[in-house]
């Protein structure tokens, strides 16, 4: 058996992980973009590294766009096997998919005006939203904690990661002759107290692991403490300034997260009476999906929904579809909560909302999740204060602000700890994927000093035989 890294290696995004076994198997381990560099991002989405009409399987941790949103793209270049996920990631990718690919032929579309202007030759969008469409087809969920026989060599289980709804550890057994690999793919790990999903459960002992290390070097802040910056931000903003909170959101969880604790907030009595606006037709359609799956939910929400029947909705938060109103929301000048992706500011709607307010210092935008490298989100985060939004320039005058803890990923020590389910001595060969190679090399330290050994971070294109 041989395993290929040709995404997430010794960067965030882009995971895809190709398994070749003896008798000629071919398994990509998530098929996701790359995001966040560009014209460079493109070329890099465009060359997979292999021929997709030669892939039998996927198999698919969860349904974030990174790890996901080339599965279209390799059924429009030939691939016809199966798609293998939990029901929930299922669900999701019906809507994140078609969404991308709309995404796609409306970034072709723009680049193309200016590609005509330059007497250049149009391009193609790397797939459109009926490719999306076309290829569920090709998708089978399976429930958490059953056992999957992909073929007579092949089974597959998910546990749960808790790092978003339908998340969970590829958990595969490859058999080649007389030997089994044991191989656990992590996907991306959630953190052990998650607002509305399931705490991430040990995994079948492995003698193969790979696993992600966005947040090796950081530790997040306490969820309690978090909610209570959140709600001094909203009132320093909101009530104090009179101005607008911008949040940045992922439409599928940190959205849902942040919709829940603002539920809560408005059951308690705190919340100020502001007008709030989920800004992202896609976050609105998750939701929708989300109550389809309380198989996935913690004790807590549970609890919450049997005095609470709807956890993400109440009298001042509203739901905004239509792009009209979405423009409206512009020309209000009251104080009000705008939440809208996406989360790493490089794309949807939310960069109009930017545009629109972040030159007031009355104004804060307040980042909830990961911003990978050169991302709009970053360089905000990083103090720029000249940037370009749509081609235009805007100086910086809002508040940028920065909460932790909604992130999905967990921080090194919650991620370690979730592999203490783990016993070192039995794993042949471990891995690190979807992470930058400073942060990498110091959570390699630190699970050696966990007792980890043969800790591997692969390049692009590395090959390992087992």
């Amino acid at each position: 058996m041989k395993i290929k890294f040709l995404g997430a290696a010794r960067e965030v995004t882009g995971s895809k992980h190709l398994i070749t076994t003896e008798n000629g198997n071919k398994i990509i381990l998530d098929c996701g973009m790359f995001q966040g560099k560009g014209l460079e991002t493109d070329a890099m989405n465009r060359d997979l590294g292999f021929d997709p009409a030669e892939i039998d399987h996927i198999i698919l941790t969860h349904a974030h766009i990174d790890h996901s949103g080339l599965i279209p793209y390799l059924y429009k270049q030939g691939f016809r096997g199966s798609v293998v996920c939990t029901s929930a990631t299922r669900d999701l990718c019906s809507i994140m998919l078609a969404d991308s690919g709309h995404i796609q032929e409306n970034d072709a579309c723009y680049f193309n005006k200016k590609q005509e202007r330059k007497g250049l030759p149009p391009i193609e969008p790397i797939y459109t939203r009926m490719d999306a469409v076309r290829c569920m087809s090709l998708f089978i969920g399976v429930s958490y904690d059953r056992k999957f026989r992909i073929d007579d060599n092949i089974k597959v289980k998910f546990t749960h990661t808790g790092h978003m709804l339908g998340g969970g550890v590829a958990n595969i057994e490859i058999k080649e002759g007389e030997k089994i690999h044991k191989l656990a793919y992590t996907g991306d790990i959630g953190r052990p107290v998650n607002r509305i999903l399931i705490t991430p459960k040990p995994f079948p002992q492995a003698d193969i692991l790979i696993t992600e290390s966005t947040y090796g070097d950081r530790l997040h802040e306490d969820h309690v403490d978090a909610e209570k910056e959140l709600l001094s931000i909203i009132n320093n903003t909101c009530v104090k300034k009179k101005g607008k909170l911008i949040i940045p959101s992922f439409s599928i969880g940190r959205t849902q997260d942040i919709v829940y604790t603002l539920n809560n907030f408005y059951n308690e009595e705190k919340l100020p009476r502001i007008d709030i606006y989920v800004d992202s037709p896609l976050a609105i359609n998750a939701t929708e999906i989300f109550r389809l799956h309380p198989e996935c939910f913690n004790g807590d929400i549970i609890e919450v929904m049997e005095n609470d029947p709807d956890p993400f909705g109440f009298n001042s938060l509203h739901y905004v579809k239509k792009a009209d109103d979405s423009k409206k929301l512009n020309s209000m000048n009251e104080p009000m909560i705008i939440i809208s992706a996406s989360g790493m500011m490089e794309a949807g709607r939310v960069k109009h909302h930017l545009a629109n307010n972040i030159s007031d210092p009355a104004n804060t935008v307040l980042a909830v999740g990961y911003c990978a490298p050169r991302t709009l989100g970053a360089r905000l985060l990083n103090g720029e204060k000249d940037i370009s939004i749509h081609g235009n320039r805007y100086y910086v005058k809002a508040d940028i602000e920065r909460i932790d803890s909604y992130s999905g990923h967990g921080d090194y020590k919650e991620m370690a700890d979730f592999l203490s389910c783990q016993d070192p001595s039995k794993i042949k060969q471990s891995f690190l994927v979807h992470g930058e190679i400073q942060v990498q090399e110091k959570y390699k330290s630190y699970l050696e000093g966990r007792g980890f050994r043969n800790v591997s971070i692969p390049d692009h294109g590395d090959e390992y035989e087992f």
